[in-house]
């Protein structure tokens, strides 16, 4: 049993997909393809699959034109080791798209995503409450991450 999230995309999969997997170490788009018969979507060829990686994580994608669009519900983390992995992820990501608090975005295709230090939950979940409380209320101030923000309201 394999377990497999699944993104729908209105249009456009195919660059959003080259974006993401330019963007994330040992990504790739395994396979895209079209659909050969008619579907409620659209005559045969209107609608495209794919099978792809970010990172050691497996997707599908199918663009098939508007339905629910992406929200908050369903997110991808992308925990980072340093604060130029961040900056390079924010602006790629959010070009064109809307700028969140707390080190979400949403990109041009409406995903969104959640660009975090790889500390943060270690940060947050001290031993030290105090640690933790000011952590916490440094993150809740900024829009883009900053580790070294992080780790001096975690020194206090």
């Amino acid at each position: 049993m394999k377990v497999i999230p699944h993104l729908w995309f209105e249009k456009d999969m195919e660059s959003a997909l080259r974006l993401y997997t330019s963007l994330i170490p040992g990504s790739k788009i395994e396979s895209l393809s079209t659909l050969p018969a008619e579907t409620p979507s659209g005559p045969p060829g209107s609608v495209k699959i794919a099978s792809f990686m970010l990172g050691d994580q497996h997707y599908r994608g199918l663009e098939a034109g508007p339905l629910d669009a992406f929200n908050h519900s369903f997110s991808i983390i992308v925990e980072c080791d340093s604060q130029s992995e961040i900056d390079k992820l924010w602006a790629a990501l959010g070009e064109d798209g809307t700028i969140e608090q707390c080190g979400w975005l949403k990109d041009r295709w409406g995903l969104s995503w959640q660009i975090l230090p790889r500390q943060l939950g270690e940060l947050i979940n001290d031993r030290d409450p105090a640690k933790a409380q000011r952590v916490t209320q440094a993150m809740l101030k900024m829009v883009k991450l900053d580790i070294a923000a992080l780790e001096a309201a975690a020194r206090g």
